[in-house]
C-alpha cells in the first residue's frame, strides 16, 4: 500500500505570491507564482432546479480568488439559469440531463488562461465562502487535487443521511485496497489543477462522476489531499440523490457502476506516487 500522509499541520487559506504558466504550455512542470498573477480559478456548478438556491451559492463564492463562475444547467424546468445569470455567472445549458455531463461541460467552456477548476453542488450545502481552503494547495504547487470531506468535518444535523456516509467509507475502503489510498468521502466541492484533470479523461455522465474523478487520480498518481470542511443542510429545493428512496438507489447503481468500470481499467499509475494527505483542519 502507498504511504498514507499522516495528519499534519493546518493548510493556510493565504497562498503565498504566484505566477501561472499556461497549464497546456510545453515543457511545463507546474505553473509559478507571484503576486501580481495568481492562477486563474473557475468555479462549475452543474445545477437541475436550483432556482431558491443558486444566486446565494454564487454571491458566497470569493471573486477575488475565484475568476469565473460557470453555472451547468441540465434542463431546470424553474429560472435557474437566468437567476445565475443574473447572479453574475455564465450559464451552460444542456439539451440532456447527466450529473456528470454537467461538470464536463462545465470544465470545458472554463476561459482558455484558467489554470484550476472548482467543482461545488447548487444546493447551498457546501461552503463556498470556504472555496479558498481546497485553492490554495494547489496554487502553492503542493498539490494537483483537493477534495473535501464532509464526513470527516462538522455537519449540521441531517445534512447526510446515514447510507451516504457509509458509502464514503466504503468507496474509501475499496480505492484503499485498489490504489494504497483512502478517500473518507465522496463530496462534490473539489478542486483540480486542469493539466491534472484533462489527463483523468474523464466519461462518465452520472453520478458516478465524483467517483471516477477520485478514481482515477488516485491511479494517476496525483498529489491528493483531503480537507476536513464543514457541510450544511440544503438551503432549498429537492435533493436529487437523497430525495427519495428510488432516486438513492440509482445513484448507488450507477456508482458502483462506475466503480466496476475503472476497477476493470488497471491498477497502473504513473506520475508521483499516490497519496492522500489529511490534515485537521478549522471548521469554521
Amino acid at each position: 500500500m502507498r504511504e498514507l500522509w499522516p495528519a499534519l499541520e493546518p493548510v493556510s487559506e493565504q497562498a503565498a505570491p504566484a505566477s501561472p504558466q499556461h497549464a497546456t504550455r510545453a515543457g511545463t512542470d507546474r505553473e509559478r507564482r507571484t503576486a501580481s498573477h495568481p492562477p486563474s480559478v473557475t468555479a462549475v456548478i452543474p445545477t437541475l432546479n436550483e432556482a431558491e438556491t443558486i444566486a446565494a451559492v454564487i454571491a458566497e463564492l470569493q471573486r477575488n480568488i475565484i475568476c469565473e463562475v460557470i453555472v451547468a444547467d441540465s434542463g431546470s424546468r424553474d429560472n435557474t439559469p437566468l437567476i445565475a445569470q443574473s447572479a453574475g455567472a455564465r450559464v451552460v445549458s444542456l439539451t440532456e440531463q447527466g450529473y456528470g455531463r454537467a461538470c464536463a461541460a462545465g470544465a470545458g467552456e472554463a476561459a482558455p488562461e484558467s489554470a484550476i477548476i472548482l467543482f461545488l453542488d447548487g444546493d447551498g450545502a457546501d461552503r463556498a465562502d470556504l472555496a479558498g481552503r481546497l485553492i490554495a494547495p494547489i496554487e502553492a504547487g503542493t498539490h494537483d487535487f483537493v477534495i473535501a470531506s464532509r464526513v470527516r468535518g462538522q455537519r449540521e444535523p441531517g445534512s447526510m443521511l446515514w447510507h451516504q456516509v457509509l458509502a464514503g467509507r466504503l468507496a474509501g475502503l475499496v480505492m484503499s485496497v485498489l490504489y494504497g489510498v483512502q478517500y473518507s468521502d465522496m463530496c462534490a466541492f473539489r478542486a483540480i489543477r486542469r493539466d491534472a484533470f484533462a489527463r483523468l479523461d474523464m466519461r462518465e455522465d452520472t453520478y458516478g462522476w465524483n467517483i471516477e474523478m477520485q478514481m482515477k487520480a488516485a491511479r494517476a498518481g496525483l498529489r491528493i489531499l483531503e480537507l476536513p470542511m464543514p457541510y450544511r443542510r440544503r438551503a432549498g429545493g429537492a435533493s436529487k440523490v437523497a430525495g427519495s428512496m428510488h432516486a438513492s438507489l440509482r445513484a448507488a447503481w450507477r456508482i458502483t457502476l462506475t466503480m466496476l468500470r475503472v476497477a476493470a481499467q488497471g491498477r497502473r499509475c504513473g506520475g508521483h506516487s499516490s497519496r492522500v494527505r489529511s490534515p485537521r483542519h478549522p471548521q469554521g
